[in-house]
């Protein structure tokens, strides 16, 4: 049976799902221009529904790594949603796990993270659950909450910001 992933210029890219195999899309890989001395230099793989397989890091340079590697008109919202962070949150931390930002106020000590999807961004607050008005997602983790976001969204910016605000503020998620 095969899967559908989105790359970069918008197409739909048929994907293995045997048994056993990776769920990254290898065959096709994108190259992305860089302005060194080296050359193109190969984009990162993107994995099930367009998530960028970004390694591990800490920092703004792996982050900013993986807004640069999301697809389409996620990259420009990733963006959006970095910006937003550092603004409502100076000397936020940063890093790359799991293939996802994270931000924190402390050492590895995290309030809010996203990740790919085919059709949507989702924004995960680890205390969401104490963030008023509750972002609009469920999770099966009781703290949870979760805002989608989706192409044609419209994205209140303004509320982002307040439960950045507000989660940042509560005791984060140890990980």
């Amino acid at each position: 049976m095969a899967d559908e992933a989105s790359n970069k210029s918008g197409k739909i890219a048929k994907k293995s799902a045997e048994p056993g195999k990776s769920a990254a899309r290898k065959p096709g890989k994108a190259k992305a221009n860089t302005a060194g001395s080296n050359g193109p230099a190969e984009a990162p793989t993107l994995l099930s529904g367009g998530n960028p397989q970004i390694a591990k890091g800490y920092g703004d340079a792996p982050v900013q790594a993986y807004i640069a590697a999301m697809p389409g008109w996620k990259s420009e919202v990733g963006g959006r949603l970095d910006a937003l962070i550092e603004r409502t949150v100076p000397g936020v931390r940063k890093a790359v796990k799991w293939n996802s930002p994270f931000y924190g106020v402390e050492d590895q000590v995290w309030f809010l993270s996203f990740h790919c999807f085919t059709k949507y961004i989702k924004v995960a607050f680890f205390r969401g659950a104490s963030l008023h008005p509750l972002p609009p997602g469920t999770s099966k983790q009781k703290d949870v909450r979760y805002l989608d976001i989706r192409e044609d969204d419209q994205f209140d910016e303004a509320q982002f910001s307040d439960w950045v605000k507000q989660a940042s503020e509560l005791p984060g998620e140890k990980m």
